[in-house]
């Protein structure tokens, strides 16, 4: 049969630490390799392993001798390319983009696989590489070269989750796998279960957050954005449309629906980590292990002190009171107004693209004005809490969950360094004038009616529910040196029954567009006291934005929940790279966004309050060119993802309108939407059912 440039990159994707002459896919794909391809290891006895694969390869398991195998692969016998700058991370050691010279490696090994002429010899290039690079590193640069070459646009990019799932679930269900491999034959192979709550017990109060912090969807987008936005490499791949903005607001949502998430159960707010010399009271024990050496993800014990990280193995050097100093300067900066750059030239701050600036400089990605002057503070601070239990190396350990984007939203600290991060965008948001009635009202447009309804008759009105969900995936694909075939594991989120938006709108004008922009505001903290507009503001989260086309006279509109431009659809968190439907540019790209399933807070059995805000803003000062078609573009998760190679589809800043401070005269959403006939805003309820549903 003949091979593909899918087929090429398949087997290359699979099975991370297999070398690449072990057959793959089930032993229906086989790799035909020059010699020079093989390891040191390997490659004095090349021509040994050459036949006895080929020939298990042509003659599977159970099959006769001249039964052909699926597909054999050959590869081109190219000049050896040079991965020398690569081999400098540990092909069995950690891997973190939060490591500056980790980014830097990185950027240049996806660089390398960028400038190859054409996708064959980008096959053949990342073949000789895989065997010789760290699983991650190589993981990660080949994974994004594939997301922006135009000619790989139908390999398909398997998640994360089925390359290393050793990062994502109990470690304890590994030796039941393999059991399961081992001794059943496939058709009669069981799930095996992962916990719900593994890492700590229910005494623990941080644990009652555990379903969202661990979420497998959850660490998945976190991983994939940054696929899709790397800090480093060539300019064309970091050089998105309003990437700094991105990065501020994807992380100020996820830390919003976080606190959400914590008043409904009964916790306070995330204090944040605005000091790093003071202890730091919250343990984290996160009972997952490296593939790659076997040694676990290091623990953090209570009230662990940081201190300046010099591990020069690693290339680091954090020094706690530099850190400082880089703030002080982004503080002054913000205050001012105005960045400085190398040369001198002064950039403003204080207008639309400020804040673009601002995330650049402050995660730091190549784009910042001044990564000198500024530092490196969202990543330092990644590096100072992943490594507080051995900063200097003494004990041999690598760093903690927070030194990779894989992992660390599992851990409660990511949350309040985050918070701390997200006041340095704040500070420069207080800075603008409130939005005013030019920017928020949309003449002739008047929405009389917000509601939401479950997707099924007789449905109860503005009642949201959750409940348990067991779903299962395949991480065949992922167990090195385990059983052929497919592996499943079950696992236990958070779901919610599907709903609709109901709209009714009255509309006097000509036919035009208007933006409809939904979001969910906590009404209570955990002790069920009122707060504050200014409060609620800051907690919103994004629920759908989206264009409508008004008609003279009244508009009833019904959108469903599943069409959130926040998330992704169940099948596309959990795709696996056997699936032959997923190949398309669009499903690869648009791969990132948060995970449908955790769409709404979790609320309670009893039922808690949001604040359900809805505005139609004028799409005269919304659009941008070319005009966005969710029916035919990307229509997943752009809120947080933004499009491929083309512009954020919406002129406003993210977040708009909620983005700023208001007039001391608003003291609720009653207050800011009275004087607008475009908004409204609705009393909904979520109530969480004990209940555990198995996923059809």
């Amino acid at each position: 049969m003949a091979t593909t440039i899918r087929d090429k990159f398949r087997g290359l994707l699979q099975h991370p630490y297999e070398p690449l002459f072990l057959p793959k896919s089930d032993g229906q794909l086989f790799y035909d390799l020059p010699e020079k391809f093989f390891t040191d290891r390997y490659r004095p006895i090349g021509q040994n392993l050459i036949n006895r694969f080929s020939a298990a390869a042509a003659a599977p398991a159970g099959t006769s001798a001249d039964t052909p195998a699926m597909n054999r692969v050959s590869l081109n016998n190219i000049p050896e390319p040079d991965i020398k700058f690569a081999e400098a991370v540990p092909r069995r050691g950690a891997f973190s983009l939060f490591i500056p010279e980790h980014r830097v490696i990185a950027g240049r090994l996806i660089k390398l696989f960028l400038d190859q002429p054409d996708a064959d010899t980008l096959g053949d290039v990342a073949a000789y590489a895989r065997d010789r690079l760290n699983g991650p590193l190589f993981q990660y640069a080949l994974a994004s070269a594939l997301l922006h070459r135009s000619d790989t646009s139908d390999v398909p990019v398997p998640s994360f989750l089925h390359l290393f799932p050793d990062q994502f679930i109990d470690p304890a269900a590994f030796p039941q796998i393999r059991e399961e491999g081992r001794a059943v034959l496939q058709p009669n192979r069981m799930s095996i279960d992962i916990p719900l709550n593994y890492t700590a017990s229910d005494r623990v109060t941080e644990q009652r957050l555990a379903y969202f912090r661990e979420d497998i969807g959850v660490n998945l987008h976190h991983w994939h954005w940054h696929l899709v936005y790397p800090a480093e490499g060539p300019e064309r791949i970091v050089r998105k449309d309003r990437r700094g903005e991105l990065f501020y607001y994807m992380h100020q949502q996820m830390i919003a629906r976080y606190q959400v998430e914590r008043y409904s159960q009964g916790l306070g707010r995330v204090t944040p980590l605005d000091n790093l010399r003071t202890p730091i009271p919250e343990p984290y024990y996160p009972k997952i292990l490296r593939s790659a050496n076997n040694r676990t993800y290091p623990a953090r014990y209570a009230n662990m002190t940081l201190e300046d990280v010099i591990r020069p193995n690693d290339g680091l050097r954090v020094i706690i009171s530099e850190v400082e100093r880089q703030l002080q300067r982004i503080i002054a900066a913000i205050d001012e107004g105005v960045v400085v750059a190398p040369n001198g030239q002064r950039t403003q701050l204080d207008n639309f693209r400020g804040i673009d600036i601002l995330g650049n400089i402050v995660e730091s990605s190549t784009l910042s004005v001044n990564g000198q002057l500024y530092g490196d503070t969202h990543n330092s601070g990644h590096v100072l809490l992943s490594l507080v239990h051995d900063p200097r190396e003494d004990f041999l350990e690598s760093f903690g969950v927070m030194g990779d984007v894989t992992t660390a939203m599992r851990d409660p600290i990511f949350y309040r360094w985050h918070t701390f991060v997200d006041s340095i965008f704040q500070r420069h948001k207080q800075r603008f004038a409130p939005y005013g009635p030019a920017d928020l009202r949309n003449p002739g447009v008047n929405l009389l009616r917000l509601e939401t309804e479950l997707d099924r008759r007789d449905s109860v009105k503005n009642t949201l529910l959750t409940f348990w969900q067991r779903s299962q995936f395949d991480l065949g694909a992922g167990i090195d040196f385990g059983a052929e075939g497919s592996v499943f594991v079950s696992f236990t989120h958070l779901q919610h029954a599907a709903f609709n938006y109901r709209l009714q709108v009255a509309y006097s004008g000509t036919a035009k567009p208007a933006t409809l922009r939904i979001f969910l505001a906590p009404k209570r903290n955990e002790r069920g006291q009122s707060l504050t507009f200014e409060e609620q503001r800051r907690l919103a989260i994004e629920m759908d934005t989206f264009r409508v086309n008004l008609t003279p006279g009244i508009n009833n509109i019904i959108r469903r929940s599943a069409n959130s431009s926040v998330t992704i659809p169940y099948e596309r968190t959990f795709r696996n790279v056997a699936n032959t439907n997923i190949g398309d540019a669009n499903f690869r790209f648009c791969g990132c966004g948060w995970p449908s399933h955790m769409l709404v807070p979790k609320g309670d059995q009893f039922g808690v309050e949001y604040d359900l805000f809805a505005m139609l803003s004028n799409h005269d000062q919304d659009r941008v060119n070319p005009l966005f078609d969710e029916r035919t573009d990307c229509n997943d998760a752009h809120s947080f993802c933004g499009l491929r190679d083309r512009t954020y589809p919406d002129a406003r800043n993210m977040g708009f309108p909620l983005d700023r401070r208001v007039a001391n005269t608003v003291r609720s959403f009653q207050d800011f939407v009275a004087p607008y006939q475009n908004m409204r805003v609705a009393t909904i309820t979520i109530r969480f059912t004990n209940t555990v549903v198995e996923r059809t």
